[in-house]
């Protein structure tokens, strides 16, 4: 069924959303006619779309097919490495930079996830939001363009950590250590605390993996 295309979004966007979204998950095939329909846009739109996919290496060629890419275990080790540094720098930038205003932001998001723990999907989008607004805390703009990037690629895992049973509360708890170290501008401190909440999530989707591979 068509949905109506959203506002100040392009056909790049609306597919990436989807994906992020589990609309389209890894392996599943895009077709440019069916996505066309999906989002009201015409295909020119959406070929170009498809092939910056491709070339960002979210989409991958099955056949002359397009299907969503999936990440192997090495993949979304080698991704985790460089979230986690990346982000880690996001943090110390924003302990060093971010405006009393930004700070105030941070904290009443987190005041406002509370309210999520039990709701994994919801979470997980309110933890997105959590993360741009550090990366954008930090005012390094290339900094911000890499960290996007490493987020586009977080799309291509099928689950979130934050599914994993009481991961919601470790993680509020995690992201209040964040912005209060943040707020006191402890470069350091917010740094390695961030840091310290990437390597959590990887473990917690290693242990997700190993028990969905047993099952």
């Amino acid at each position: 069924m068509p949905q109506s295309r959203q506002p100040n979004k392009d056909a790049y966007s609306l597919i990436l959303e989807a994906i992020d979204l589990g609309v389209y998950k890894p392996g599943d095939r895009l077709v440019e006619s069916e996505l066309a329909e999906r989002f009201g846009v015409s295909r020119t739109p959406i070929r170009e779309a498809l092939q910056r996919l491709e070339t960002q290496s979210l989409l991958e060629r099955d056949g002359r097919s397009l299907i969503v890419a999936s990440l192997d275990h090495n993949q979304m080790a080698e991704l985790y490495v460089v979230r986690r540094e990346l982000e880690g720098l996001a943090a110390k930038l924003a302990a060093r930079h971010a405006t009393e205003e930004e700070v105030k932001v941070l904290q009443d998001m987190v005041a406002a996830d509370d309210a999520l723990v039990d709701d994994p999907v919801a979470l997980s989008r309110a933890n997105r939001r959590f993360h741009e607004q550090i990366h954008l805390a930090s005012h390094n703009r290339y900094l911000v363009q890499q960290l996007d990037l490493v987020h586009r690629t977080m799309a291509l895992m099928a689950t979130t950590s934050l599914a994993a049973q009481g991961r919601g509360e470790i993680a509020q708890s995690e992201h209040k250590g964040i912005v209060e170290a943040i707020a006191a501008r402890d470069e350091e401190a917010a740094g390695r605390a961030l840091k310290d909440h990437i390597s959590v999530a990887f473990t917690t989707r290693l242990k997700q993996d190993a028990i969905r591979r047993e099952s």
